[in-house]
């Protein structure tokens, strides 16, 4: 492969709201949502075969359902698949955060869930975690180029905030481990519930680590859509609040188009989707993150 090669990857990240039998006031039923949300998806990938979608609390009949919904003009031979497990128990129980990917674009080397609590090999909370919570990896190389890039998903507590910061601690610690500290591309994806300006943020995001937000290497011009990416249903409950982050590795230096170099990445453009439109449905209570970048 020339070192000159570049690859450009589409990175969405959604949490979809899990399947629940008690909605919240503005909130509709799986069954009402599932076909915007699959839309949503399908609207946005369908002319990008390097692409990853990573999912946040998505229940096993929602991932059944999505991959239906996005394999359904495909035939018999599937487009997409998935990488991750239910966090309940390691297999379908609980609620996964999936990395969908194309397997004929992409080949899965290594996929594995860490539990994010002191014993990180087992189902298990610790802490002060109100739920279950893990990280998806997935290690993926090219089938043409033969690049190597590490993909990561995952859903913080959004109870405990030593659990979040403990959390963002152990995943720094599996990006070093995974990606040969630094050599190999990374991206980190999820709902964190963190702020900015709070914990999980701020460690991801510190000087010791090799991470920077996404939405802070693109220019205002190459920015589309909302700030926030948590919405709620439109009927009280916490504020709107940006929670949702897309994260690449490696170190920063200025590109001459205006988009920023991250040694292995260069940014393009990002944004945060609509997630509800005139029919006065929410596809979920937040809104999709999408970054366009590519691998150098």
């Amino acid at each position: 492969m020339k070192a000159e090669y570049q690859l450009p990857i589409r990175l969405l990240t959604h949490n979809i709201r899990y399947a629940t039998n008690a909605p919240f006031q503005g909130e509709e039923l799986w069954t009402t949502r599932a076909p915007r949300l699959i839309s949503e998806l399908r609207f946005n990938t369908i002319h990008y075969s390097e692409v990853f979608v990573c999912l946040q609390e998505v229940l096993h009949q929602q991932l059944i359902d999505i991959l239906n919904g996005l394999n359904e003009q495909h035939g018999k031979e599937a487009k997409w698949d998935y990488t991750g497990v239910g966090r309940d128990d390691g297999k379908q129980a609980g609620e996964y955060s999936p990395i969908l990917y194309q397997p004929a674009i992409w080949d899965l080397q290594v996929s594995k869930t860490i539990w994010l609590s002191e014993t990180p090999e087992k189902p298990s909370k610790s802490w002060d975690a109100a739920s279950i919570r893990i990280l998806t990896i997935g290690v993926f190389q090219h089938r043409l180029c033969k690049r190597k890039i590490v993909a990561m998903n995952t859903h913080l507590d959004d109870q405990g905030g030593r659990s979040r910061l403990k959390a963002a601690k152990i995943i720094l610690s599996q990006i070093s481990e995974v990606s040969d500290d630094g050599r190999i591309p990374v991206f980190l994806a999820g709902d964190f519930n963190s702020q900015p300006n709070q914990e999980a943020y701020q460690t991801v995001t510190g000087n010791h680590s090799p991470m920077r937000d996404l939405c802070n290497l693109v220019p205002p011009e190459h920015k589309y859509g909302h700030h926030h990416t948590f919405s709620g249903f439109g009927c009280g409950g916490p504020a709107p609040t940006r929670i949702d982050f897309l994260f690449l590795n490696s170190i920063e230096c200025t590109s001459p188009d205006l988009a920023l170099r991250r040694g292995h990445w260069l940014a393009k453009s990002y944004a945060v989707l609509e997630n509800r439109f005139d029919d006065g449905v929410f596809n979920s209570d937040h809104r999709a993150v999408i970054g366009d970048v590519v691998l150098q």
